[in-house]
């Protein structure tokens, strides 16, 4: 069967904008790790929460404020950024973005 992911493709166009909506497409997961595609409508975004596992945030498209502990920061397109483990985190856009968020499910050793 052939997938998307099986062959060379243009990451950002595996997940479109809805309005007023975040839009999700998990790309890969298995025992260690949890690659998804994220599109966030313009104003859209994710309240704060926690996870107990590590991540990095990819910024494919566009441009999005994350918040890590109450410090926030701006991502750009072609940017990325670390997600601690256990520490409170949010995301906003004021315009439309596109992120791939790959979750850690293994401690480091």
């Amino acid at each position: 069967m052939d997938t998307p992911i099986a062959r060379p493709t243009a990451i950002v166009d595996l997940v479109d904008y809805q309005p007023g909506s975040v839009v999700s497409r998990v790309v890969i997961r298995n025992s260690g790790a949890v690659m998804t595609l994220f599109a966030f409508a313009q104003g859209e975004g994710l309240t704060e929460h926690m996870s107990p596992h590590e991540a990095t945030v990819q910024l494919l498209e566009g441009e999005a404020r994350i918040t890590i502990a109450g410090e926030p920061h701006t991502v750009r397109a072609g940017e990325m950024l670390h997600l601690p483990a256990a520490v409170p985190h949010a995301l906003h856009g004021e315009q439309s973005f596109k992120m791939l968020l790959t979750i850690l499910k293994q401690p480091p050793q």
